[in-house]
């Protein structure tokens, strides 16, 4: 573990920018800290290309006190529009260097610890993917649900730009990234909480809501359903659905913060806010 963060500041959380869209990157280029002792989350999907991903961290990074970032799957696309064709996990490391180079933390650092307003607790910025074990109801394996998504016309965009090079499959990419954090977080000091950040939920209680729920197969693992207890964790700060919310699964707060898509923000009855606080712990935050 590394880096400590003490005074009056906020951990502040976001994901799911995807400042491709103007309006997006218009609310990026306001984005600002209340106080130089914040730290900004940045939860995945920030765009889909390296220059647009360097923009948005190179940005933020000069203006909040610590940024850390998880890759979405956004990221990990190979995207015919994006001048790095790199694919898989050597996508990944390249977008690692970039972070490290702005002085982001990504999921190959140090866990940082949180020591101001509601600390301490160690912040771990994950990377695990998804292995198609959230199924629609009636399947019983991957094939089959799959072919129940291909018959509705849900299908994700992973399916053709998202490659595990060199795994053969992204859900022996997931089953050796989820290993390998397992060992991670149980090393942390055994009194010490955390705040667990992924671009997919830890557990699927937070698909119950999805208007189409065979896309529930690119949104995380049963490999971590018992994350939340065993890891001690204060909040539990996610993306990828596009539906900000809080809720509360066996005690445990999950943060959905995700800004999402210009129409999508567009409908709300209030303009997207800024990040959300993560800690201190905010009155109000509980189920809605």
């Amino acid at each position: 573990m590394t880096g400590r963060a003490g005074g009056s500041g906020r951990l502040l959380a976001i994901s799911d920018l995807h400042i491709g869209y103007a309006e997006n990157r218009a609310l990026v280029e306001k984005m600002a800290p209340g106080t130089d002792d914040d730290w900004l989350i940045v939860a995945g999907d920030v765009a889909e290309t390296v220059t647009d991903i360097r923009w948005a961290l190179k940005t933020l990074a000069g203006r909040f006190g610590k940024v850390l970032w998880v890759p979405g799957n956004h990221e990990l696309w190979t995207h015919p529009r994006d001048t790095v064709t790199l694919r898989g996990v050597a996508r990944y490391e390249y977008l690692v260097e970039l972070c490290r180079d702005l002085g982001v933390t990504t999921p190959e650092d140090p866990y940082p610890v949180w020591d101001g307003p509601g600390g301490p607790v160690a912040v771990a910025p994950l990377f695990l993917l998804y292995d198609y074990s959230f199924l629609p109801a009636g399947c019983a394996t991957k094939e089959e649900g799959l072919a129940y998504a291909h018959r509705t016309g849900v299908v994700c965009t992973d399916e053709h730009l998202l490659h595990p090079d060199p795994y053969p499959s992204r859900e022996a990419w997931c089953r050796a990234r989820v290993a390998a954090t397992e060992r991670r977080l149980a090393a942390l000091p055994a009194d010490l909480p955390t705040v667990l950040v992924n671009h997919y939920p830890l557990h699927r209680h937070p698909m119950d809501v999805l208007w189409y729920p065979e896309f529930a197969l690119w949104c995380g693992t049963r490999l971590t359903d018992d994350w939340h207890r065993r890891f001690r964790v204060a909040a539990m700060v996610y993306g990828h659905l596009h539906i900000p919310r809080s809720t509360r699964h066996e005690g445990v707060r999950f943060e959905e913060v995700s800004l999402g898509y210009p129409r999508e923000w567009g409908k709300r009855p209030q303009p997207p806010g800024g990040p959300r606080t993560i800690l201190p712990i905010e009155d109000g935050t509980g189920d809605r």
